[in-house]
């Protein structure tokens, strides 16, 4: 909170996940309802249930929510889906907030940005963002995601416990292109899994082109592998005839692929 108290009027970008969703709290305990802001850029990259999820939670610290259209897909850059795609698709981001700060008299743009995400070592996103003037409290401070989330229980933010989320993008293997169907059906495909999973917490559908992978909590992947009913809904949100396989969940494993040196899967 002291560190916001100097930001004067501030826009958060608000994701709907716990990180974003404290810097948001934070700032209106700091600077008070009126002198905050969220924005909460919609597109395809973006769950529906986020955008659900954000909205509540603006709503409920009485902020001003703006809820602006973007169209990263129109960079070429983000739709080739290479190793600096979040680049490309943060930039488009940044870009709206930055223009609708200047429209409204914000003074600081705020991310969600925690010491663990820099301490990650591959997030262009993040240089996308500091290009264009945005701060990062969580990060300055040295505040890892295990310590924001303790932030989130102790001022009873519903959010405290959720899991972590990331854009549909983040679920198509590099060098296969983004496209709205594509990010669409990873999105029914998650929606369907959790339905025929109860209880199950971490889950991505990644989509490697030529077949399908399906991580959930390593306590399920039996059950998860077993699961006619998993099978059925990967199936009927569009992956038709693509070879499923089950893993344990991995927060950023499809940056495996940089690590190994192996080329993309898919085409």
């Amino acid at each position: 909170m002291a560190e916001l108290s100097g930001y004067g009027r501030t826009l958060v970008a608000l994701s709907g996940g716990v990180d974003s969703s404290v810097v948001l709290a934070a700032a209106v305990r700091a600077l008070g309802s009126t002198h905050v802001a969220a924005i909460t850029a919609v597109s395809p990259s973006l769950p529906a249930a986020e955008l659900v999820a954000a909205r509540d939670f603006a709503a409920g610290l009485g902020v001003v929510h703006h809820t602006p259209r973007t169209d990263e897909l129109a960079e070429s850059g983000y739709r080739e889906n290479g190793r600096s795609r979040c680049y490309f698709c943060k930039s488009v981001l940044a870009d709206t907030a930055v223009t609708l700060a200047s429209a409204y008299g914000y003074d600081t743009i705020a991310t969600g940005t925690n010491a663990s995400d820099v301490a990650d070592g591959f997030r262009p996103g993040i240089a996308a963002a500091a290009e264009r003037g945005a701060r990062t409290p969580l990060a300055d401070l040295g505040l890892r995601k295990d310590m924001v989330r303790e932030v989130a229980r102790h001022w009873g933010l519903a959010v405290w416990d959720k899991p972590a989320a990331a854009c549909m993008a983040s679920r198509v293997a590099y060098g296969i292109s983004i496209t709205p169907a594509r990010l669409a059906r990873v999105e029914r495909a998650e929606i369907a899994v959790r339905a025929a999973l109860p209880g199950v917490r971490d889950l991505r559908v990644r989509d490697l082109g030529d077949a399908v992978r399906v991580e959930v909590d390593a306590s399920l992947v039996a059950q998860a592998e077993a699961s006619q009913q998993v099978r059925e809904a990967i199936r009927r949100a569009g992956f038709d005839s693509s070879p499923l396989t089950v893993a344990a969940f991995r927060s950023g494993s499809m940056n495996d692929v940089f690590r190994t040196g192996e080329p993309p899967s898919g085409h």
